[in-house]
């Protein structure tokens, strides 16, 4: 019984290929203001939060578009693959 299989393998890649931009950039600019706050002791919650809001932002500016045409391409195929019957 085959719960998936190939669609299932390709949606995980593709929420790894159209998150890993997203995840990096937080991920990144998260580990610099927690050493900054570190550094300064300064560890008002809203140091930290705005910055990886306005980092979030930028992100899906700049690729916003490219997400949603993997994502949308990925479940036209899904779609597709299911009224096919496999």
């Amino acid at each position: 019984m085959d719960a998936g299989g190939p669609l299932l393998r390709e949606g995980l890649a593709l929420v790894g290929s159209v998150g890993g931009p997203m995840f990096a950039a937080l991920f990144t600019l998260g580990l610099g203001l927690g050493v900054l706050q570190a550094a300064t002791q300064v560890n008002d919650p809203a140091v930290g939060f705005l910055p990886r809001l306005a980092a979030a932002a930028a992100v899906c500016a700049a690729l916003g578009s490219w997400m949603v045409e993997r994502l949308a391409g990925f479940v036209q195929a899904a779609f597709h693959q299911m009224a096919q019957g496999g």
